[in-house]
């Protein structure tokens, strides 16, 4: 497939910016958590954490440990504590 040098500089940017864009996106999960009302609404939201958690490349057995927790304040901690490690 063929790109404009346009379109190559978008996808570079992305790329460049992506833990940043993970971060910001793990931060509006967090309320989402804080916010959702039903079980099934909560396990909705933790697949989507647990998918920005690995793009960001943090150890599976963490993920696990915030998963197994299901505490939005803990998920909350973690993500300003390690803010700049990502």
């Amino acid at each position: 497939m063929d790109r404009s040098p346009y379109q190559d500089k978008i996808i570079k940017r992305y790329y460049e910016n992506k833990p940043e864009i993970m971060r910001q996106k793990l931060s509006e999960l967090v309320t989402e958590l804080y916010l959702a009302e039903t079980v099934k609404k909560r396990e909705s939201v933790w697949k989507r954490i647990v998918l920005a958690l690995r793009n960001l490349k943090i150890p599976e057995e963490r993920v696990n440990a915030l998963v197994e927790r299901n505490d939005p304040a803990v998920l909350a901690r973690f993500i300003e504590s390690n803010l700049e490690k990502f």
